[in-house]
């Protein structure tokens, strides 16, 4: 059995490669409650960070009781994209990682291209991914539905079986379970490591952690009941 049997990473963008999910956050509060669709933060987090379009306004329109005009978001897109210009920043530690890495990565997030390519640009991180950035707009299905990581891995000519994800999101992990791919559950941002934890999943806290865990990514390290060493760990 290889060390290292990963072809592909698929790294998700927001609050894994970018530190914006505190931001979207914090403007969500500001745009549900202008809706009167009113939710507190550990709502937001829990139902829809990492979310795809298609699950955000379900959501919404759970909440409200009413559907939502075809184009509701419009009036509100200034004030993400103001925020993320003045105070987007990389994820900590994620800089030093994508520089050390010799395998092959790609982008797989529920963003739509255009606010990926600024986001990266944003940030000085998109030329690690030139011609590998993959959007739910591809697909039929984003995020927690299989469908992006494994157009993403068909693309870029890897079995499912040998990439690993990146993630931040219960629907992240969920999508990579689904995906038949192991998955790194990255607990330094909103999400409780509890909603990452789960079969074929090694949830972490800091990024500068992750080279040594993708090194020790095993088949063996990665069943549910053992830490990456191999060890007794936590119960997923």
């Amino acid at each position: 059995m290889t060390a290292n049997p990963v072809d592909l990473v698929i790294f998700d963008c927001d609050g894994t490669l970018i530190d914006s999910e505190r931001i979207y956050t914090e403007v969500d509060a500001l745009v549900l409650a202008d809706l009167g669709c009113v939710l507190t933060e550990a709502e937001i987090v829990e139902r829809l960070v990492g979310s795809s379009a298609e699950v955000f306004r379900a959501v919404v329109e759970e909440r409200l009781g009413r559907p939502l005009a075809e184009d509701w978001e419009l009036p509100y897109t200034h004030l993400y994209r103001e925020a993320l210009a003045t105070r987007l920043k990389p994820v900590d530690g994620i800089p030093a990682l994508l520089e050390s890495l010799t395998v092959p990565v790609c982008v797989a997030s529920n963003g739509s291209h255009a606010s990926i390519a600024r986001n990266l640009a944003t940030t000085a991180l998109a030329r690690h991914f030139d011609g590998r950035v993959f959007s739910a707009a591809d697909v039929a299905r984003g995020k927690p539905a299989p469908d992006l990581f494994l157009h993403a891995a068909r693309t870029m000519g890897a079995d499912p079986a040998r990439c690993v994800v990146i993630e931040d999101s219960a629907y992240g992990v969920e999508a990579a379970r689904a995906a038949g791919m192991r998955s790194f559950g990255y607990a330094g941002g909103l999400t409780p490591a509890a909603r990452l934890e789960g079969t074929d999943t090694v949830v972490f806290h800091d990024m500068r952690e992750l080279a040594a865990l993708l090194a020790l990514s095993t088949p063996e390290a990665s069943r549910p009941g053992l830490s990456p060493a191999g060890t007794p760990g936590d119960p997923c």
